[in-house]
């Protein structure tokens, strides 16, 4: 589906919660390449309430209606990650392009079925990898790319937050997808994988809540050329957020906030550390992504180069591997 450059892409949000709100708002600072004209929810009184927080002409009480809605283009579905394929899959089926919040699935059969949904009808589909189009993100993995650091021989990261125990919470729920690898470990992995690939061989441990979800993961991954990711998360403990790409001739450092970061330092041997710098993510920081839907949408383009799917698979079955070694699973897989 290609898009007309002279009007603006129309977008459909299927979801009310936070992560919609702070999408909802980030659309707006697009100007004129994007317009936001319809929500779906589960209930019409929540896509309501929603339409009328955001100035939205349409509120669809269900999520088959925004589905059909003739004046969408795209759908950025922003549910729980265990709704995300029967969200995904509706409006692939509906001809609608589909921007997924990640992480994009529950696992990799989910994932499969999405690309090979929207390859079959040739429809736009990306994950929401806020990280993958950040522009500090991009400008590490080009450094890399380049050797700055040389060859890359190990990458680090963490995300960890704390979060109180509560059964029916949907990060400790089965049911709803919960543990830290999902919502957290997600970054980590994504972070590694980027700059080294698919791993060769996949460990990991975790300490499991008494409903049989990770709240505390360590993961290393093991490459052929010798490289090594050691990367952990957790849902027991606020942790810095910090990655570091170490190579043979230098390193780079993320403090903190790493995938989203607005800078970082960049050792090189011989060198004094520079520190590296990018203007701030305006809004929420969802701006990048949304414009490069848009840019795929106007030039006809069915996947983006900066969010692959089969990156987005290659992802999915890694996270599979490491549930697979925590002991991890989820109700009907």
């Amino acid at each position: 589906m290609t898009t007309a450059a002279h009007r603006p892409v129309r977008w459909g949000i299927l979801a009310t919660g936070g992560i919609a709100d702070a999408f909802a708002q980030d659309l707006r600072l697009l100007g004129d390449e994007a317009e936001l004209v319809a929500v779906g929810s589960r209930t019409a009184e929540s896509a309501r309430r929603f339409a009328d927080r955001h100035g939205i002409p349409r509120a669809h009480g269900t999520w088959q209606d925004l589905a059909d809605d003739p004046d969408v283009d795209v759908v950025y579905v922003a549910t729980p990650h265990s709704a995300h394929h029967a969200a995904a899959s509706l409006c692939l089926e509906a001809g609608r392009a589909v921007l997924c919040e990640k992480p994009f699935t529950l696992n990799l059969a989910q994932a499969q079925d999405l690309v090979t949904l929207a390859r079959r009808r040739e429809l736009f589909l990306m994950e929401a990898m806020w990280m993958y189009v950040n522009p500090t993100v991009r400008r590490i993995r080009d450094l890399v790319a380049d050797g700055a650091v040389g060859e890359v021989r190990s990458v680090h990261a963490d995300f960890g937050i704390a979060v109180p125990y509560a059964a029916a919470h949907r990060l400790h729920d089965p049911a709803q997808g919960g543990g830290a690898l999902l919502d957290l470990g997600v970054y980590p992995v994504a972070f590694a994988q980027l700059l080294l690939g698919a791993p060769d061989d996949v460990s990991a441990r975790a300490h499991l809540n008494p409903q049989g979800v990770d709240e505390n993961t360590g993961i290393l991954l093991g490459y052929d050329s010798g490289a090594v990711a050691n990367l952990s998360c957790s849902l027991t403990t606020a942790t810095s957020q910090y990655a570091a790409v170490n190579g043979t001739r230098g390193r780079i450092v993320v403090a903190r906030d790493f995938f989203h970061p607005d800078g970082f330092v960049l050792h090189r041997d011989g060198h004094d550390p520079e520190e590296v710098r990018l203007p701030a993510d305006p809004g929420n920081g969802y701006t990048h992504e949304a414009r490069e839907v848009v840019r795929c949408l106007r030039a006809g383009a069915t996947e983006s180069e900066l969010v692959p799917l089969d990156g987005t698979l290659s992802l999915m079955a890694t996270l599979d591997n490491v549930r697979d070694r925590i002991g991890v699973h989820y109700p009907d897989e």
